[in-house]
């Protein structure tokens, strides 16, 4: 009966995908686990599933993130009352940026890849600077939120000067690779067969408009009807705070919107300097991306409240007023919080359940070698998409490929690159996932039709990705 532990996080994602009540999915999976956890009684599981909710704030990193995710809100109410998104489609427009689709997705995917500090920071300015663009050219939110969720896992790891790198280079050490460790972790990036494929799809869809399934049912959709979401669909991000109107006397400067990312993307950089002790890849994301947003909170309250920000020499807001929006739009970002918690929660319980070495046991070493990264990719996408998290599908599988890799005399940036793979598979694909629940509130889409849309694509490239690991398992 060891394979009841698959249950809980297959029950919430299966439930989840078929119902689009994503939050009794989660509920529903955690409550099993829980009951596992408590020898089959469910109203001990039922206590232990509250224990595991409250604990989830027990963790440093888990309240950042959930902090942070409430805060963009009022960002979002902010930047949208001072009229900075408007002045930013204005500015653009007279550049001619994003004045066609093409050019509004290679923005969306020129966008997230320059913004390779951290996942959730590159989600979220992604979907600022172009959901504007992309709801006038009505091309639907399920689009955005693929181009948010597409270019930041993938785009992280293959630029690692970041805290995933770091996270990768504490892993190598725990294994005892220290001296080599970047070098390893540079030569493994070309390996990284899903991230550079999942990049590379974000590119030929800007440029093509090639498109299929049920992408394509929801482009169609939106070009045929207007409409951007599908009936009936539920934002992560209320829609009262996305079509927040400018003030009356707002200036709409693009400033106002511009100003303030900036801001958020520096102080990144200062977080992750300051908590790593001088080095940036040794920094705390978590900690780095909260900072970043109360830094861009904080310059756009000073912004607005200086003389001359809004129409005629006066200024656009006092600092009442932004509070009050700040405390609105983070109030409108209490479903995604919600969901961040139950998926942090579903996925200790998952760990507490001892899933994945279960998983690996399955497996086994009886395989002939050329076959192995193929099989650890495919371990890790599946480990990665039922937890939600690539760093846990990095840390229960690199122990065990690494020294497969030497006692086997297979290639270790080969091994390295199909971990590495099969976790942003699940960090990119899993519904799950922080940063493509962070993808659908950036883009204020419905997360279970961003899932149900990007899902076919995952697929695709994972199917690609496993016959290179196959074809390099053979010549290298």
């Amino acid at each position: 009966m060891e394979w009841i532990v698959l249950l809980p996080p297959i029950l919430a994602i299966v439930l989840a995908l078929w119902t689009k009540e994503v939050y009794l999915s989660l509920l529903a999976g955690l409550w099993l686990g829980t009951t596992i956890l408590m020898g089959g009684n469910p109203i001990l599981g039922l206590r232990e599933l509250i224990d595991q909710l409250v604990s989830v704030f027990s963790s440093r990193s888990n309240t950042s993130i959930l902090i942070f995710s409430m805060l963009v809100g009022g960002l979002i109410a902010l930047v949208q009352a001072s009229g900075g998104v408007n002045g930013f489609i204005y500015w653009a427009s007279r550049r001619g940026w994003g004045q066609t689709r093409r050019g509004a997705e290679l923005l969306a995917w020129m966008t997230g890849m320059v913004i390779f500090v951290e996942s959730s920071i590159t989600c979220l300015i992604t979907g600022a600077v172009s959901r504007p663009l992309f709801d006038q050219l009505r091309i639907p939110r399920e689009k955005l939120a693929f181009y948010c969720d597409v270019t930041s896992a993938p785009v992280c790891m293959s630029i690692p000067l970041n805290g995933w790198g770091a996270f990768v280079l504490g892993l190598l050490a725990a294994q005892g690779i220290t001296e080599g460790g970047v070098s390893l972790l540079a030569s493994s990036l070309a390996l990284n067969f899903y991230a550079i494929f999942a990049i590379l799809m974000g590119l030929v869809l800007a440029l093509t408009g090639w498109r299929f399934g049920p992408m394509k049912r929801a482009e169609l959709r939106a070009e045929q009807t207007g409409a951007l979401l599908r009936e009936g669909a539920t934002p992560l991000v209320a829609e009262e705070i996305v079509e927040l109107p400018p003030l009356a006397h707002s200036a709409e400067k693009a400033r106002h919107l511009m100003i303030p990312i900036a801001v958020m993307v520096v102080m990144i950089f200062v977080g992750l300097y300051v908590t790593g002790n001088g080095v940036i890849m040794r920094g705390s994301g978590s900690t780095s991306v909260l900072w970043a947003v109360v830094a861009a909170l904080g310059s756009a309250m000073i912004l607005y409240a200086l003389p001359g920000s809004g129409k005629d020499g006066k200024r656009l807001m006092k600092t009442t007023e932004s509070m009050a929006l700040i405390l609105k739009g983070s109030g409108g970002m209490v479903g995604m919080v919600t969901l961040v918690a139950l998926a942090f929660a579903l996925g200790e319980v998952s760990q507490a359940l001892e899933m994945g070495p279960y998983i690996i046991g399955i497996v086994g070493t009886g395989w002939p070698t050329w076959w192995l990264p193929s099989v650890i990719f495919l371990v890790g996408a599946f480990v990665s998409f039922t937890l939600g998290s690539s760093w846990t599908g990095f840390a229960i599988l690199m122990p065990i490929a690494l020294p497969l890799a030497e006692g086997l005399g297979i290639s270790m940036p080969l091994m390295l690159g199909a971990v590495l793979a099969g976790g942003v598979f699940g960090d990119h694909a899993s519904p799950l996932s922080d940063t493509s629940l962070i993808a659908s509130m950036s883009a204020a889409s419905d997360h279970v039709d961003h899932i149900n849309t990007q899902l076919p694509y995952a697929l695709l490239l994972a199917g690609l990705s496993v016959v290179a690991f196959l074809i390099a398992g053979l010549v290298m």
